[in-house]
């Protein structure tokens, strides 16, 4: 890819990025939550039950901060937290009755909206779609795995 493309690119990652964001603050996406707890509660709504430890890899966030935003949604009643009585370290958390309730609005919300998105572009487009965001997503997935961690990384900009 060119120089001139990959800035286009960029360009429209970055306003997709924006229109995310804008989305998420919308009312009636989060249903009154903030968006960093939206994202909480959709990636606890994923599974039964998770760990803060596995929570905050998935979300990418230190397990101090994640677990104030836990603390949040566990006074609000959205979420359940639960220790291990073997392990006081190991802290698990799942989705209350009411925190249910919001997951499930969420996704209804994300997918009536997706759907509109979806239905301005050509029916036969959908899969190439689909196909080329899993593809880039699965390509900048493996680059982190395999660049994140390395200490001395020669195609790394520091910035100072």
């Amino acid at each position: 890819m060119d120089s001139e493309q990959l800035k286009r690119f960029r360009e429209r990652l970055r306003y997709l990025e924006r229109e995310l964001i804008e989305l998420l603050k919308e009312d009636n996406v989060c249903f009154g939550v903030s968006v960093s707890q939206c994202h909480i509660l959709l990636e606890i709504g994923k599974k039964t039950e998770t760990s803060i430890v596995e929570l905050a890899s998935i979300l990418n966030l230190d397990t101090s901060t994640l677990s104030r935003s836990i603390d949040g949604l566990v006074s609000i009643g959205l979420v359940n937290r639960q220790q291990n009585p073997n392990d006081r370290r190991y802290v698990c958390v799942s989705l209350s009755l009411q925190g249910e309730k919001i997951f499930k609005s969420i996704e209804k919300a994300n997918n009536a909206y997706f759907s509109k998105i979806f239905r301005s572009i050509p029916e036969n487009k959908h899969d190439q779609i689909y196909e080329s965001f899993f593809l880039f997503f699965e390509a900048m997935k493996t680059f982190k795995e395999k660049n994140c961690c390395c200490r001395e990384n020669p195609e790394r900009t520091e910035v100072r």
